[in-house]
Formats: structure tokens, C-alpha cells, sequence
């Protein structure tokens, strides 16, 4: 399916399509998603083929609004809280599933939990409105893969698999959702995201804990080995080796790359994180022997971009 714009006209085809159990690729602001609708079994199971994904890796639910989230979820004060605080946008909750809330058990992979969120991106919430439905929806990219921050991205990673896909634009903040699990007593990071923890942290009044390492994968983005280009990463690097392209941040790059991509000339997490999986994708397609990637603050975003760093540069 060719990329389309997303008019008016085009979303309500595409919310027709999630209707009749098709997939759809849309933008949301952090990545491009690939959407099935989340209480039918057979059109989660195809997104799961159309990305070669694990069953055992749940599926993110987007909705449009509290009020929505709790046809799915049983959500306590703190639940209410962040979602208060920071929905519409990229922070996802895994919180107790409702028994009677129709989803499908692919998507949560048969746990008691479910992920949710409500997208801050006006294509993502025109497609939640006019289809009115909860909308399953991993990263449009095969599993492991660097995730797609634009329509091109998409096409060149699924073709024709989705039966549309929107395009809204390049996602303008570049980096997947964050994932706090409120399941049980104690409040889980499950994934460093577009939220930063402190700011999670302090609308809790608490620090957040990280779950234990044997506890089952109960979001995306738990994998060890994710968000991985063909060509091999190094990181931490402030010297280049021959045939190797660099992917740099902020004004002081060394020089001897093959190519450059500078994810933030003026050292602006915020930027690096919107130009990250781009500037992943434009370097794998260079021909270069490994992509060098300079040090970025682990702090704020930059604690998620290194995430995604550290987890794509894992050996295969």
C-alpha cells in the first residue's frame, strides 16, 4: 500500500480498515505504530507476523483519554495521577487488566496486565476517534529492528503488509514511550522513554524502582538485544577507525568518518532523541565497517537514548 497523507478523508479509511481487522501504520508523536485493533485475536496476530515479533511481548494498547484507559484497566490514585499529569503523551502504564474489557490475550501475552496509552499527536488521536476502538499498536518495523520515525521508514520496513500507512510527518519527539508498571505495590520502570524518570519521579513523590531480572517481560522494549541496525555500533567513542561512520552529538566531533550524522550540533537532548533512530537508519545504509557513536549524558532523555544505544549495540 502506497504511503498516503493523513487527510481527513484517509483517516477515516484507515479507521474503517482497523474496523474490518486490517493493519495500519499512523504516527504518533514518539514513533510510527502499527495498529490493529486490540480485541480482535486475528488481527493481532497478524501484526505479530507482520513483525516477526516473540508472542511473549506485549503489545502497547493506545487510547484516547483516561476515561478510555478505564474500560481496560482498574486504575488506582497513582494511575490517575500520572496519567493526569502527563496524558495525552509518552508515558505508557501497565496496569491490572479488566476481566471484561474485551481485549485480546495476544496482546498482553496472557498476563493480568495490560499496557496503555493516550498519544499526544493529532493523526494519532483523529484515528482513535474515528475508528472507536483501542488501538494495539508496537513500532511499525520489524521485531529488533530500529524503530521508523517517518512513513518512508515504515514502507521500507513492512511494504505492503499494512493496509495503509499515514503519513503525518516525521514523529517530533523520535523515541518510544516510557513504561511504568503500576501492577503492584511498588511503582516499576520497564523502559526508559520520552518521559524522563525524574519528572515521573516527582509527580509520584517517590523514586521509581527497576524490576527484578527474572520477572517475566511485561512491556516492550525489555528485550536485551532491540532497536539494532545491520552494522555493528561502538560506543562511548572519541576516536574514529578507518571505514567506520559516526554518529555524533554536539559541537566537538572528531574528524576521519567515513560519514557524519550529528544528532545535536548544539548538544540538545531533546533533538538527539528526535534525530536518533533516523540518524541509526541513514548510518546503516552508508556501507561503513561499524557506526561510532559518541558519549552522550546519561541524563534526563539522554538516559533513554543511551537505553536504545545499549541495547541495539548488543551482540547478536
Amino acid at each position: 500500500m502506497p504511503v498516503v497523507p493523513a487527510t481527513e478523508d484517509a483517516i477515516h479509511q484507515a479507521a474503517q480498515a482497523l474496523a474490518e481487522g486490517r493493519l495500519v501504520a499512523f504516527p504518533t508523536e514518539t514513533v510510527y505504530g502499527l495498529g490493529a485493533d486490540a480485541r480482535n485475536a486475528q488481527a493481532v496476530a497478524a501484526v505479530f507476523a507482520a513483525k516477526e515479533r516473540p508472542r511473549f511481548n506485549p503489545l502497547i494498547v493506545h487510547v484516547p483519554d483516561l476515561e478510555a484507559a478505564a474500560r481496560y484497566a482498574r486504575l488506582d490514585p497513582r494511575a490517575r495521577k500520572l496519567a493526569e499529569t502527563f496524558w495525552p503523551g509518552p508515558l505508557s502504564l501497565v496496569l491490572p487488566k479488566r476481566a471484561d474489557g474485551g481485549i485480546a490475550d495476544l496482546v498482553t501475552a496472557g498476563l493480568e496486565t495490560i499496557a496503555l496509552r493516550a498519544p499526544n499527536h493529532p493523526v494519532a488521536q483523529a484515528l482513535l476517534a474515528a475508528v472507536d476502538l483501542p488501538i494495539a499498536a508496537p513500532s511499525a518495523n520489524r521485531s529488533g529492528r530500529v524503530s521508523p520515525t517517518a512513513a518512508a521508514h515504515v514502507e521500507a520496513e513492512l511494504g505492503d503488509l499494512p493496509a495503509m500507512i499515514l503519513d503525518g510527518g516525521p514523529c517530533p519527539l523520535g523515541i518510544e514511550s516510557t513504561v511504568v508498571s503500576l501492577a503492584g505495590p511498588e511503582p516499576l520502570l520497564l523502559r526508559l522513554g520520552a518521559t524522563p524518570r525524574e519528572a515521573i519521579e516527582e509527580a509520584l513523590g517517590h523514586s521509581l524502582s527497576l524490576p527484578n531480572d527474572a520477572a517475566p517481560i511485561a512491556s516492550p522494549g525489555q528485550l536485551e538485544r532491540h532497536y539494532a541496525p545491520n552494522t555493528p555500533l561502538r560506543l562511548e567513542v572519541t576516536d574514529i577507525r578507518p571505514g567506520e561512520a559516526l554518529l555524533a552529538f554536539g559541537p566537538d566531533v572528531p574528524s576521519g568518518a567515513a560519514r557524519i550524522i550529528n544528532l545535536s550540533t548544539a548538544g540538545n537532548l531533546a533533538e538527539a532523541a528526535a534525530n536518533l533512530f533516523a540518524g541509526l537508519r541513514a548510518l546503516d545504509g552508508a556501507g561503513a565497517s561499524a557506526i561510532a557513536v559518541m558519549p552522550i549524558p546519561d541524563q534526563g532523555l539522554g538516559e533513554a537514548i543511551n537505553d536504545r544505544l545499549r541495547r541495539a549495540a548488543k551482540a547478536r
